[in-house]
């Protein structure tokens, strides 16, 4: 039985691997929320790891968990077109700002999108779009966190952690046209 809490009382931050139809994903836990869901081999990747070791000040175990199971699920349920919603609870790693960018993106419909520009009007700063840009960008949930909905003001397909073709790849999964 894995336990949430090790021999230190430092939480344990459980990783495990994930295939999508578009490419591997890191899943990482700790204690019940999913607090990691990143492209393999990304260059965001190792600050991802950091903000966890910073934020949950955990012990890293490659292990799985009922949270990661669960996410496991919800993703192939997500990859089949079964599911336009996760409920899979998730922990936000970043500062009140990044916080505040990533729950308007979560509030982007199933096979919408939003320019960076109408995010920041929606977290209350219409002129800080590259700010919005940048903590877009810091999402380390994707997928679950819809980046990949987000795009530039003029409909164009902009920066994703996994790159734009796996951006292109999620919208046409969710009926987008490009």
């Amino acid at each position: 039985m894995l336990h949430d809490i090790n021999a230190d009382d430092r939480p344990v931050v459980c990783i495990q691997h994930y295939d999508s139809p578009c490419g591997e994903l890191i899943l990482a836990s700790a204690g019940n929320e999913l607090c990691l869901c990143d492209w393999k081999g990304m260059a965001r990747g190792e600050s991802h790891l950091r903000r966890i070791r910073r934020y949950v000040k955990g012990v890293f175990r490659n292990a799985s968990s009922p949270v990661i199971e669960k996410t496991r699920t919800e993703l192939d349920e997500y990859f089949a077109g079964c599911r336009k919603v996760f409920d899979v609870p998730v922990r936000l790693l970043g500062t009140d700002f990044q916080c505040r960018v990533w729950r308007a993106v979560c509030n982007i419909p199933y096979g919408e999108r939003r320019s960076y520009m109408e995010i920041a009007k929606t977290v209350g700063n219409a002129r800080g779009v590259r700010a919005v840009a940048q903590a877009v960008g810091a999402n380390g949930i994707c997928i679950i966190i819809p980046c990949h909905r987000v795009v530039g003001s003029n409909g164009a397909l902009t920066g994703f952690s996994g790159g734009l073709d796996k951006k292109a790849f999620l919208l046409e999964g969710e009926g987008g046209e490009l």
